[in-house]
């Protein structure tokens, strides 16, 4: 496998999720999005009757194939490529998942490439691939391997992602096998990158509806890395643009290029952009993912800046001068002093152990509360956290008075939390591989499970269970109880970077290299021969 590097950074977090599926308990659905069916990304599903264990199997000899007779409630697993770090979705019987090309399914690609794989849902059988070039500018805005980081967004029969080119994509879900839809038709050109001869479009190819890029467009300047799970409200797709400093790390190219904007997910247009000047104060990168809420009747749409802030905007946007912008509504500095400052008044710079971070989780909006905590990438290792619970019903600046709880008890995070709406109880990871179980009204710790390896991926809540990976490669199944129980564990061969989903009743977990769709007492399928 390739070094691990940081920039992956978030797709995680994801980098990184999910809540009420269907209103009728235990009913399947598909999982559209990074956080389901809901907008507030509450890491959720209320299916039952999910495994308490699995068995991932043993490879075939002299292949990274795992032979399925060897597994135990596991339906079927698809090679991805060296490294994975987004999240898989399900809907309309496809599954799509992001990865890179170090196990090429299409023979005209054989290097780095990021790519996104659609597969049967049925059987993990290969359908289309959407194939990405890597930036020529290299590992400053686009470091090699990581492939597509981010988690793809589909509504109706549109796949809405963003690409390591740090572009936002429109593309059809049934790619190319019912021809070139437009009005986006240089597909051809667009795999094969830019000078370069021109490919001709099969089949088993994407099909590109439209193309925003983010670089072209706005001049923003992504830190190594771009990622960003995209949220749609209405006719709008909201997104963070990745704009971050450069290879100085002092240097911010771009200080008045938007962290945040909304598109017009038929075409593709910009009709907004966020007023929180945050280009100037960006501490390193960013790879937020935004969620949405209700307050007041009012939707709010969230997002944490890379100044250590969060941020709540209007979903509408103004027009002021020549410019739409999406308003905040509110902001609150998830940093606290003694992380700005140490005892003698010094500042402390980041990214020290001890000092400020960014918001690299997704904000999740659940019972009238916004939970997130900050972090920083994990090439940074470890260092000093915050999770915070903020009433999201003022407005202005309300650092100082819109704190429910905080619990600084947790390290630095990257993941995105996930609460029980059957006990009120809240999960959550942090980067130095501990999983956190408190109260989400008060914020009371219950207990503390040391996974003993770092940890980039969300928890997932589901049918009174806590399923979580960390970078070893152990997959850990705990209880949803005030009482601190491992149900099972195992290790399914390579670092887990993702958090499960459960779609149509199942699980699905993906590792750096392979996926598992996993379900108690499934039955193993064999993908039909490749198209």
């Amino acid at each position: 496998m390739k070094n691990v590097s940081h920039h992956h950074t978030l797709a995680l977090s994801g980098i990184a999720l999910g809540f009420l599926l269907s209103a009728d308990i235990g009913t399947a659905a598909d999982w559209p999005q990074w956080g389901g069916d809901n907008p507030g990304r509450n890491m959720y599903s209320p299916v039952k009757g999910l495994p308490v264990s699995i068995k991932p199997g043993n490879f075939k000899p002299n292949s990274e194939e795992i032979d399925l007779a060897t597994t135990k409630n596991v339906k079927w697993i698809a090679k991805l490529g060296s490294q994975s770090y987004g999240n898989p979705v399900v809907s309309k019987g496809v599954t799509l998942v992001g990865t890179n090309n170090a196990s090429p399914r299409d023979p005209r690609f054989k290097d780095d490439k990021s790519i996104l794989y659609a597969l049967k849902e049925s059987d993990g059988g290969f359908l289309w691939q959407l194939t990405v070039p890597k930036l020529a500018s290299g590992k400053v805005n686009d470091w090699e391997y990581l492939g597509i980081l981010a988690c793809p967004c589909v509504e109706g029969d549109r796949v809405y992602i963003v690409t390591s080119r740090c572009e936002v994509l429109c593309l059809d879900i049934k790619g190319q096998s019912n021809g070139n839809q437009g009005p986006f038709m240089d597909e051809g050109q667009y795999m094969a990158g830019p000078g370069k001869p021109k490919l001709e479009v099969l089949p088993t190819d994407a099909d590109i509806l439209w193309k925003y890029d983010m670089m072209d467009e706005l001049g923003v300047f992504p830190h190594n890395a771009s990622n960003c799970s995209v949220i749609i409200d209405g006719d709008t797709i909201f997104v963070c643009t990745s704009n971050g400093q450069d290879w100085t790390h002092v240097n911010i190219p771009s200080p008045q290029s938007p962290s945040f904007i909304a598109l017009d997910k038929n075409t593709g247009e910009l009709v907004g952009e966020d007023d929180a000047g945050i280009g100037p104060k960006i501490l390193h990168g960013q790879w937020t993912s935004p969620s949405i809420g209700v307050v007041n009747g009012k939707k709010q749409v969230y997002f944490g800046g890379g100044d250590g802030v969060l941020y709540a905007l209007d979903t509408k946007p103004v027009k002021e001068g020549d410019s739409n912008f999406l308003k905040r509504a509110w902001w609150f500095d998830c940093v606290p002093p003694e992380y700005k400052k140490d005892k003698a008044g010094k500042a402390i710079k980041y990214p020290a152990a001890e000092g400020p971070s960014e918001i690299n989780a997704t904000p999740v909006f659940y019972n009238d509360r916004v939970y997130v905590a900050i972090g920083q990438d994990p090439e940074h290792g470890e260092g000093v956290g915050r999770l915070l619970c903020i009433d999201p019903t003022k407005s202005g600046d309300v650092t100082a008075s819109a704190l429910v709880w905080d619990y600084k008890g947790i390290k630095r995070s990257i993941s995105t939390v996930s609460i029980d709406p059957d006990n009120g109880l809240l999960f959550i990871a942090d980067f130095s591989g501990f999983v956190h179980c408190l109260d989400s009204k008060t914020g009371k710790l219950h207990w503390v499970h040391d996974m003993q390896a770092h940890m980039w991926g969300s928890t997932f809540v589901a049918d009174g269970k806590v399923y979580v990976g960390d970078e070893d490669g152990d997959f850990v199944v705990l209880a949803s109880s005030t009482e601190k129980k491992v149900l099972s564990e195992c290790n399914v061969g390579a670092p887990i970077f993702s958090t499960p989903i459960v779609a149509n009743g199942l699980m699905y977990i993906c590792s750096q290299t392979h996926m598992f769709v996993v379900g108690d007492g499934a039955t193993p399928v064999q993908a039909a021969a490749k198209p």
